[in-house]
């Protein structure tokens, strides 16, 4: 545990060094937990996802870096690999192809390249995946838009 918590230090240390040089993600950590962390990653562009800002969930185990992190989105996205209603996330770093050479930064950074490249064959969100499989591009588009609008962009007034 002593370990992990000198690993989170030293990431929270590089994290807050360079703040401006990785605009597309924001990680903060919890005041009273170091095992607990939250990001705002932006939508990558040219994608369905543009313009939204999406909050992602870390809950750190203690044998962090040995074990990946667990992340989950909480904000509602439209994507073949993200449970729409839990926003788990299945990509292969946050389970078995995880190494401890990746950081908190690095799985945001993955997690950004997933949402402009959805596996449609490993879907956690069928919806999302069948229209991916059945070639509806434009339909998986319009979703994952019209969710991004509702979701993960400010509200107008």
């Amino acid at each position: 545990m002593q370990a992990s918590r000198a690993r989170l230090f030293k990431e929270y240390k590089e994290v807050q060094r360079e703040k401006s040089a990785d605009p597309d993600i924001q990680l903060i950590c919890d005041d009273s937990n170091i095992f607990k962390w939250t990001a705002l990653i932006k939508g990558p562009s040219e994608t369905p996802y543009e313009g939204g800002v999406f909050q992602l969930a870390f809950a750190i185990p203690e044998q962090y870096p040995l074990l990946p992190p667990q992340v989950r989105f909480l904000t509602k996205i439209f994507h073949p690999n993200v449970h729409f209603k839990t926003g788990e996330i299945c990509l292969d770093i946050l389970k078995n192809a995880w190494s401890p050479a990746w950081t908190l930064q690095s799985v945001c950074r993955a997690i950004i390249a997933l949402m402009a490249h959805p596996e449609a064959d490993s879907p956690l969100n069928c919806d999302s995946g069948n229209l991916l499989r059945s070639g509806d591009i434009r339909g998986y588009q319009s979703m994952a838009r019209m969710y991004t609008r509702l979701a993960a962009m400010p509200k107008k007034s």
